[in-house]
């Protein structure tokens, strides 16, 4: 008895100190000095590159900010977002700071921090396509980002999946918007942040249609490596602070017309 005490005990301090030891997130960007952002660089407006060729977007500028009030540098670490869990369960880089949905598929593989953002899944069409809802999209191509939410909300909807004539993946949702420009896919499905901004841009903003149908609604979070709450919360706490002295709205503004962020919402929720 004594022994299956003590082989008892020995697996639960094995396992305290395991999960003692595996939460190092915040230690390990404090010791170093730097947070390495994982990013879609083709992401407008939460990330990309303008014309002077400088990484510029909504998720930069509010990371820039939560950085320098941990007191640490802000390292941009451009992604292939096909591949964005394998970077960050790799160590390649310390969160996934890019319009990263938060979806229960995507918990079972990283933590993520309180939601920040909302947004929701659209569908962008030319205007003198002659498509006017989803019912006019059987026999059409569409075409979306590879590894992206957008994919995981066609598979959700499998009658509109199964009506088209073909699915095409594009890595970002810039050549997918420019594919559609050039009639090589008739619909894009695509994240409202990203398909409204980019209209927004185009010479002739009238030369698109937004379909009236949204698939989906949705939030976007940073994600760090499981186990790594201590990260996390520190992430949420300057994110709570940004957003109680009106910094977030100053940056959210640059960016967005309308206040589509949600920290205000999840606020006491998380706040330590």
């Amino acid at each position: 008895m004594k022994k299956i005490f003590a082989l008892l005990l020995a697996a639960m301090l094995l396992l305290t100190c395991s999960a003692l030891a595996e939460d190092d997130g915040l230690a390990n960007v404090m010791a170093k000095g730097k947070l390495i952002m994982g990013f879609d660089e083709a992401y407008p407006p939460m990330g990309f590159v303008d014309e002077n060729g400088v990484h510029v977007g909504f998720d930069i500028d509010l990371a820039r900010e939560v950085c320098k009030r941990m007191g640490v540098e802000l390292v941009l670490q451009p992604i292939s977002w096909d591949a964005k869990e394998l970077e960050l369960s790799g160590g390649n880089i310390d969160c996934i700071w890019s319009g990263l949905t938060i979806t229960d598929e995507r918990k079972e593989q990283m933590l993520f921090t309180m939601p920040y953002l909302a947004n929701e899944q659209i569908m962008v069409v030319m205007a003198d396509s002659g498509i006017a809802s989803m019912a006019d999209l059987a026999g059409k191509v569409l075409g979306t980002q590879a590894g992206s939410a957008s994919v995981d909300v066609l598979e959700a909807n499998p009658e509109l999946k199964a009506s088209l004539a073909e699915i095409a993946l594009s890595d970002d949702f810039v050549a997918a918007l420019m594919d559609l420009k050039l009639g090589g896919i008739d619909v894009l499905l695509i994240d409202s942040v990203v398909g409204n901004y980019y209209i927004a841009q185009q010479d002739d903003p009238s030369a698109f249609a937004v379909l009236p149908e949204v698939l989906q609604a949705e939030e976007y979070g940073i994600a760090v490596r499981k186990g790594e709450q201590t990260l996390a919360d520190a992430i949420n706490q300057q994110l709570i602070a940004i957003q109680e002295d009106g910094t977030l709205d100053t940056i959210r503004a640059a960016w967005f017309a309308n206040d589509v962020t949600t920290v205000a919402k999840y606020a006491a929720e998380y706040k330590k």
